[in-house]
C-alpha cells in the first residue's frame, strides 16, 4: 500500500475511528437500539415471531432430551450382558429407539418451520425497515444532507441493515435455541450424574472467562468496523461523482493514498476483529475436548471404584429410589460424555453469536441515527387550492382545474376562512441568517419582488446569493425577520405548498432514471403527453429531443450522463415550465454550458420568465441587463440595488463587476 501524504490525511471527525470509539467494549455498548428493534418486531410481526420462537424453542428442546432414551438403550444393552431377558431388554430398545425416533421428527418438523418462517418474516421485516428508512429521509432537512456523506448515509440501507438481518434471521433464533438447549442440557446431566455435572460447571466457568476475554476485543473491533466500513462507502461515492474533476487534476495516485489509508484502516479493524473471533471457536472446542476427557477419565475412575460398592451421586437415583446412593456404570458415562460434548459445543455457540449481536447493536445505533433525526419542521396551515373567482371578484375553493391558484388561510381567532390570490408578491424585511448560529450570513436583506418583476442578484462567491433563494424555498428558515409571500408570512404556509408555487432551475442538473417524459413531468406528477411536449417546446428542448431515435421515450440512465450539460439544462427548464409555477427561481441556470446553448437556454429562460416573479442568480452579467432591478451583495449585505443602467450610472460595484475594471 502506498504512504499516505499529509495533505490527503483523511478527517477524524464524526464517525472516525479515534482513541474514544475504539475503547468502547461490551460494557459500553449502547443495546437501546437493540431492544427497540425487538420491540418492533414483537409489535408489528407478533404472531409469526411467536410461532417462530415457539419453533425454535421446542426444536432446540427435542434435540437435547434424545441423550436420555440414548442412556436408556445404552443401559439396557449392558443390562442385558449382565443377564437380562432377550424379551425384556428389546422391549426398552424399541420403546427408547421409537421414542426417539419421534423426537426427531419433531425436531425436524419445527426446525423447517422456523427456518423457513423466520426466513419469510425477516425479508418483511428489513423491506418494513428500508421502507422507514426512506420515508424518514425524504422528511430531513436539505441541512442534514448537507452534513452528511451520501456514501456513509448508504452504508445505513446496505452493511447497517445486512447486520439486522443476520440478527433477526440467525443470531437471535441461535441464541434463544442455545439457551433452551443449554438449560435442557443442564437438567438431563444433572438427572444423570450430579458428580459429572460438576465438572461441566468448571469447565463452563472456564469457558466464560475466556469469552469475556477474547470476544469482548473482538466486538469492539466489529463495531469499528462498521464505522470504518461507512467511511470507505462514503469516500468510494464521492470519489465516483467526482472522477472528472480527479482526472483533470490528475489526483489519481493521490485518491489511491486517501482510499489506501481508509482501506488500510477498514483492514485493520477487520483483520483484529476477525482474528479475536476466530481464535474463540478453536479455544472453546479445545476446551470441550479437555473438559470431556476429564469426564471420561473421572467418570471411568468412579465406575472402576465404585463397581459393586453403589456410590454415586444423581437425582436419577434420589427420584427413583428415594436416595442419592446408587450406581455408576458404563451407559451412565458413555452418554454422559455424549452431553458434556454437546453442552460445551452449544456454549461455544453462543460466544460465537456475539459479534453477530455487537455488529447488529453497532447497525441498529446508526439505523436509529437516522431514524430518530428531527425531521424538517412545518407548522404552516396555510395551504394552495385550486378555485374559481366569483363576480364579486371573491374566491371559491373548487376541484376542478380552473388555472387560479389561491392561498387558503385559515384564521384561528375568529374561525374564519380567506383566500389570497397566488400572484408571486416575494417580500423579504430585515433578514438575518446563518448556516450555523454563530455564524451569520446574511445581515438585514430587505428586497420586494412584485408579480412578474424579474429580480438579479449579483456578488462574488459566497456573497449570499444562493442564500437567500433556499430561505425563500424554507430549505432553510430565517434567525431574524419576515418573508412574505402574497401578504402571508411564509411561515405560515405549509413547506409543500410553499414548495409547488415555486419553480427552480438549478446550475448542477439533476436527472433521474427514466424516460426524457418522465423526467419532465417530474415538474408535475399529473402532466399529460400533450403538457409535457408543450413545456419542452417552451423550454426549446423539443427540438434535441425529436432527434434522439426514441424522442421523448429515450431513457435516461447515470444522471443523464450521455446528454450535453446543455441538453441536461434544458430539460431541467422543461421540468419547471411544466409546474407553471408564478413565481421562478433560477440559480446560474447558464453558467457552465457554451455560448451557443446559452442562446438556447436564455430563449428558453425569457419564455419561462414572461409574467412570472423571478429570481436570478446571474454568473454572467450579461443574461441579467433587462432585470427590473438587480441586487448587488457583498458578504451578507445588499450594497446596491437597481436597474442595469442606474447602477452603470453609479460606477459602483456592479460597473466594476460588469466592466471588469476592478481597480477602481
Amino acid at each position: 500500500m502506498a504512504k499516505m501524504s499529509n495533505s490527503f490525511k483523511p478527517p477524524m471527525g464524526k464517525g472516525s475511528m479515534g482513541k474514544g470509539p475504539m475503547k468502547k467494549g461490551i460494557k459500553n455498548l449502547d443495546f437501546k437500539a437493540l431492544f427497540r428493534i425487538l420491540g418492533i418486531l414483537f409489535k408489528e410481526y407478533k404472531a409469526s415471531y411467536v410461532i417462530v420462537l415457539c419453533s425454535v424453542m421446542i426444536s432446540a428442546v427435542a434435540s437435547s432430551v434424545g441423550g436420555l432414551f440414548l442412556n436408556q438403550v445404552y443401559t439396557a444393552l449392558e443390562n442385558f450382558l449382565a443377564g437380562t431377558p432377550y424379551e425384556e431388554t428389546w422391549k426398552i430398545i424399541i420403546t427408547a429407539l421409537a421414542t426417539l425416533g419421534f423426537i426427531y421428527l419433531i425436531n425436524i418438523v419445527f426446525s423447517y418451520t422456523f427456518n423457513v418462517l423466520g426466513a419469510i418474516l425477516t425479508q418483511r421485516f428489513l423491506r418494513d425497515m428500508r421502507i422507514k428508512l426512506f420515508s424518514r429521509m425524504q422528511k430531513l432537512p436539505i441541512k442534514y444532507f448537507d452534513t452528511h456523506t451520501h456514501g456513509d448515509i448508504m452504508s445505513t440501507y446496505t452493511n447497517d441493515i445486512d447486520a439486522l438481518r443476520q440478527l433477526v434471521s440467525q443470531s437471535m433464533p441461535q441464541l434463544l435455541s442455545t439457551v433452551i438447549t443449554l438449560v435442557t442440557l443442564t437438567f438431563v446431566m444433572l438427572y444423570i450424574s450430579v458428580i459429572l455435572f460438576l465438572v461441566v460447571v468448571l469447565g463452563l466457568i472456564f469457558i466464560t472467562f475466556v469469552t469475556k476475554l477474547v470476544g469482548g476485543n473482538s466486538a469492539k473491533y466489529f463495531m469499528a468496523q462498521q464505522r470504518a466500513v461507512a467511511k470507505a462507502e462514503g469516500y468510494i461515492e464521492e470519489s465516483m461523482a467526482g472522477q472528472k474533476v480527479i482526472k483533470v487534476f490528475c489526483h489519481e495516485d493521490e485518491s489511491l493514498e486517501k482510499f489506501d489509508a481508509l482501506n488500510d484502516e477498514l483492514f485493520n479493524v477487520s483483520n483484529k476483529a476477525n482474528a479475536f473471533s476466530n481464535i474463540l471457536m478453536p479455544i472453546i472446542h479445545n476446551i470441550g475436548n479437555i473438559l470431556y476427557v476429564v469426564i471420561a477419565f473421572l467418570g471411568g475412575g468412579i465406575v472402576i471404584l465404585t463397581q459393586g460398592t453403589g456410590i454415586n451421586i444423581s437425582i436419577q437415583n434420589l427420584v427413583l429410589n428415594g436416595s442419592l446412593v446408587g450406581v455408576m456404570n458404563i451407559a451412565t458415562v458413555v452418554s454422559f460424555l455424549g452431553l458434556a460434548r454437546r453442552f460445551a459445543n452449544t456454549t461455544g455457540m453462543v460466544s460465537n453469536q456475539i459479534n453477530s449481536v455487537v455488529m447488529a447493536v453497532a447497525g441498529s445505533n446508526r439505523i436509529f441515527e437516522l431514524l430518530d433525526e428531527k425531521p424538517e419542521e412545518d407548522n404552516g396551515y396555510v395551504t394552495l387550492v385550486k378555485a374559481i373567482k366569483l363576480e364579486d371578484g371573491t374566491y371559491q375553493e373548487s376541484t376542478d382545474d380552473t388555472g387560479i391558484w389561491v392561498w387558503k388561510h385559515p384564521h384561528k381567532e375568529d374561525g374564519s376562512v380567506t383566500y389570497t390570490e397566488l400572484k408571486g408578491d416575494v417580500r423579504l424585511t430585515d433578514v438575518d441568517f446563518g448556516y450555523e448560529e454563530n455564524h451569520i450570513v446574511l445581515h438585514g436583506v430587505t428586497l420586494y419582488a412584485e408579480p412578474g418583476q424579474k429580480v438579479a442578484f449579483v456578488g462574488a462567491t459566497g456573497a449570499g446569493k444562493t442564500t437567500i433563494t433556499n430561505l425563500i424555498n424554507r430549505f432553510y428558515d430565517i434567525a431574524d425577520g419576515k418573508i412574505r409571500y402574497d401578504g402571508i408570512n411564509i411561515n405560515k404556509i405549509k413547506k409543500a405548498d410553499l414548495r409547488r408555487s415555486l419553480g427552480i432551475v438549478l446550475q448542477d442538473v439533476s436527472l433521474f432514471s427514466g424516460t426524457i417524459m418522465d423526467n419532465i413531468r417530474y415538474g408535475k406528477l399529473d402532466a399529460t403527453d400533450e403538457e409535457c411536449i408543450n413545456a419542452a417546446k417552451l423550454a426549446n428542448a423539443h427540438d434535441f429531443i425529436t432527434r434522439l431515435p426514441e424522442g421523448y421515450n429515450t431513457y435516461i440512465t447515470g444522471d443523464g450522463a450521455n446528454f450535453s450539460q446543455g441538453q441536461r439544462q434544458l430539460l431541467s427548464i422543461a421540468r419547471a415550465a411544466v409546474k407553471n409555477a408564478p413565481a421562478m427561481i433560477l440559480d446560474e441556470a447558464t453558467s457552465s454550458i457554451d455560448t451557443r446553448t446559452e442562446l438556447l437556454v436564455q430563449k428558453g429562460t425569457n419564455r419561462l420568465m414572461e409574467g412570472r416573479t423571478v429570481f436570478v442568480i446571474a454568473h454572467r452579467l450579461s443574461t441579467v441587463k433587462d432585470a427590473d432591478v438587480i441586487m448587488v451583495l457583498d458578504k451578507g449585505r445588499i450594497i446596491e440595488r437597481g436597474s442595469h443602467d442606474e447602477l452603470i450610472k453609479q460606477k459602483g460595484t456592479y460597473y466594476r463587476l460588469y466592466t471588469g475594471n476592478f481597480a477602481e
